[in-house]
């Protein structure tokens, strides 16, 4: 679970960086989605490279929901028996809804290839115009509204897993463990405003 989770953050921070390219405009916006088809040339033929990186993604995406899976079950056969009372001292929001979240980001993730990779829910979707996809696609409120949704989720998972993630690395003893929240939260904080300032944008006109 802690290599797969790795790997998927690693691709949204890197996601995010590249949707952030929209902020110039439809020519660079374009010009950065047609880069990730053509990179690996000419050793690679279109698309090769990028279908290996989401071969990859999606391999990882699976295991992580299969290694979810197994790690929800031992939870549960440690304990049968529910707490007849559950004090929350020791876990947060984020960690008690991690599983309803991964559910939510998976739907999330299925919709957004359907709206913007294969443009089969976007009936503005014009092929290749990736620019003039993402901007008809958060004009309509409802999607912008489920994207931010799900960018908040995906911002509480992240959460979760980085705090996790220094705690596996031994870093929960003082004097880190005073920072190490801090750090987990900065960092999920950052990358949930980068996603949501585009829908943002768009509604508010500020990308058109």
């Amino acid at each position: 679970m802690a290599v797969t989770g790795g790997i998927l953050f690693v691709f949204v921070v890197a996601h995010l960086l590249g949707n952030l390219k929209v902020f110039q405009g439809p020519e660079h916006f374009n010009a950065y989605a047609e880069g990730l088809r053509t990179v690996g040339a000419p050793f690679f033929g279109r698309g090769w490279v990028l279908w290996m990186v989401r071969s990859v993604l999606l391999a990882s995406l699976f295991a992580h929901i299969w290694a979810a899976v197994g790690v929800t079950r031992a939870s549960w056969r440690a304990r049968p028996v529910a707490y007849r009372r559950l004090d929350l001292v020791e876990t947060t929001y984020a960690a008690r809804t991690m599983r309803w979240g991964g559910v939510i980001i998976f739907v999330y993730v299925v919709y957004h290839l359907l709206d913007l990779t294969f443009g089969r829910v976007n009936p503005s979707f014009v092929p290749g115009d990736v620019y003039h996809n993402l901007v008809a696609s958060f004009q309509r409120w409802p999607v912008s509204v489920a994207y931010i949704v799900a960018m908040v989720v995906v911002g509480l998972h992240c959460y979760h897993g980085l705090w996790s993630a220094l705690q596996t690395l031994g870093l929960h003893r003082p004097p880190t463990v005073a920072w190490r929240r801090g750090v987990a939260g900065g960092i999920a904080a950052a990358i949930t405003a980068g996603y949501v300032a585009i829908p943002l944008a768009v509604l508010g006109g500020v990308v058109r």
